[in-house]
């Protein structure tokens, strides 16, 4: 059984500030050693329960935050930047499951560090008129592969965000926000032992066909409130996206994957004026 892996930051156990995750700063190294051992915790429970192989797609910042080395399973590991398929970049359809760790809630909630993939872009991010977060989004990809969404970790806000896409999920909440600065951090030990619990839960449902594929509905369409008028512009120069306000534009598919790689064009390219 093959288990994909899309790793975050902002939603492990004690990350509460950005200095922690981007950068180089003091805290980074510690910071880092907590990702790993959330991500490894996460791999160790699915193979108690029967998974083989892991695939590791780190999908923070520039991308290059876990030591390869010590990833369990004898993990890949898709690290870099300007990945096709960004946040899950490397998932097909000869997965098993999906395992989204660290993940945080959608920009605008209360949720520690919040955004929406860029926080220098999007204001907002609607999927079928629901307000989504990065879950939410990266469920396109799973549903157009046919994988399932089967665990997902962050704080109490992103779980909640996750569960309409997939109600079977299981789930480990790390800690819980008080707001987008701070948090009420579980004990490393104990957020771990959750996730190997709750990793193998997941792939014994799985391998017993308990856990149905996320649902959207198609044709989906996907609507960016974006920060500045200039951007949501900018986006319709991409072919099928249309302006639907003065700082959103919209677009549909009934390809789901063919959504998301328009979405991850957009956003590159709104990024392009994005103020110095």
């Amino acid at each position: 059984m093959k288990v994909y892996i899309s790793t975050d930051f902002e939603g492990v156990s004690g990350i509460v500030a950005w200095d922690q995750i981007i950068g180089s700063g003091p805290e980074r190294p510690h910071a880092a050693e907590l990702l790993l051992r959330e991500t490894n915790a996460a791999i160790e429970g699915a193979a108690s329960a029967g998974a083989t192989e892991f695939t590791v797609n780190d999908a923070h910042s520039v991308m290059r935050n876990l030591d390869h080395s010590r990833l369990s399973g004898r993990a890949s590991y898709n690290s870099g930047r300007f990945k096709p398929l960004y946040m899950m970049q490397g998932l097909d359809e000869t997965y098993d499951a999906v395992f989204l760790i660290g993940y945080h809630g959608s920009a605008g909630a209360a949720s520690i560090l919040s955004h929406t993939y860029s926080p220098q872009v999007v204001w907002e991010a609607r999927l079928n008129g629901r307000v989504v977060g990065e879950s939410g989004i990266n469920a396109l990809v799973a549903q157009h592969y046919g994988v399932p969404i089967v665990l997902v970790t962050g704080d109490q806000l992103t779980i909640e965000e996750a569960r309409p896409f997939n109600p079977a999920l299981h789930s480990v909440v790390t800690k819980f926000s008080v707001g987008r600065l701070a948090a009420e951090n579980l004990h490393p030990d104990n957020v771990c032992e959750q996730l190997r619990d709750a990793a193998k839960l997941a792939i014994k449902d799985r391998k017993g066909n308990k856990t149905p594929i996320c649902h959207i509905e198609t044709p989906a369409t996907l609507e960016i409130v974006f920060l500045v008028e200039d951007m949501a512009e900018t986006a319709t120069w991409i072919e099928g996206v249309r302006r639907t306000g003065p700082r959103t534009a919209a677009f549909t598919d009934t390809n789901l994957l063919a959504l998301y790689r328009r979405f991850v064009a957009v956003l590159y390219l709104a990024r392009s004026v994005v103020d110095p």
